[in-house]
């Protein structure tokens, strides 16, 4: 049976919640002079409030679909949960300022978060505002031992395949994208932010949603690769991250160290091997 690909906002969100993007009127003014009255589209970003057992943990602005996932996802990279069984519902409650993710999280696990509670001002471009001391930042990664092999052609295709399946951002021009692939280079989920790290975050909860085993396939990110993105991906059990801009120093120690593959500077003729290159087939 042919893989069907899940594209951003497929998924069935509880409630009216705003679309991810918006029409609007604009005026497009020519440095000549010119004046140009034109109709485009603007990505809509609303605050989205994480709420573990009735106490808020986190406000991250993000793109109002997929909110699940991003439950989901948010949970298992910021280490709030270890599986995916321990989050025992997710409810999406819009109101008239932003969205409420209610989270229904086991006893043991809401009893550790209490522990190390921490309040996140969130923002699409800081995926360590809040975090309250230099040790919290530096936190240990479970080692990836995958024995994942893709050939470069995979790569290739999926890199070739993932404008189109970026629907949202083929309108509004400002939304990043995070996608799965298997080994094959089909792309099987691709999910849609104003935040690159919430991109990241709903494609893992995506992947765990559909039980689906990480290690068969391979992530791609339409963002610059920094420490936060290494770290979720390399927590989620993705074994090669594959990123279109380029890599921090720090990120790529970090990859390097977590036994993640990590590729940078993915462009239609070449893409740069960074770590751990045994995962690829020529």
């Amino acid at each position: 049976m042919a893989k069907k690909l899940q594209q951003s906002g497929e998924a069935t969100s509880a409630g009216d919640l705003p679309p991810m993007v918006r029409p609007a009127k604009l005026r497009q003014l020519g440095f000549d002079g010119s004046q140009v009255d034109r109709l485009d589209f603007l990505a809509e970003e609303v605050p989205v409030a994480l709420v573990y057992n009735g106490i808020s943990h986190a406000v991250m602005m993000a793109s109002p679909a997929d909110l699940e996932d991003f439950a989901r996802g948010f949970s298992l990279s910021e280490g709030i949960i270890q599986h995916a069984a321990e989050i025992r519902d997710v409810e999406v409650v819009p109101h008239e300022k932003g969205i409420e993710l209610n989270i229904d999280l086991a006893s043991e696990r809401f009893h550790q978060l209490k522990e190390r509670r921490r309040t996140i001002a969130g923002r699409t471009g800081c995926g360590l505002c809040g975090l309250d001391s230099l040790e919290a930042v530096a936190r240990d990664l479970p080692r990836v031992t995958a024995a994942t092999r893709v050939p470069l052609a995979a790569i290739d295709r999926a890199l070739r395949d993932l404008p189109a399946a970026q629907v949202h951002n083929a309108q509004a021009h400002a939304l990043h994208a995070a996608a799965f692939a298997d080994t094959d280079g089909q792309l099987l989920f691709v999910r849609e932010d104003v935040g690159r790290h919430n991109a990241l975050d709903k494609l893992i909860g995506a992947i765990t949603q559909a039980k689906i085993d990480p290690a068969g396939g391979f992530a791609l990110i339409t963002s610059r690769c920094s420490l936060e993105m290494v770290q979720k991906t390399a927590i989620a059990g993705l074994p090669i991250l594959v990123s279109v801009s380029a890599p921090t120093a720090l990120a790529t120690r970090l990859a390097d160290d977590a036994g993640l593959t990590l590729l940078a500077l993915a462009r239609r003729d070449s893409v740069l091997s960074l770590t751990h290159p045994h995962r690829l087939l020529p």
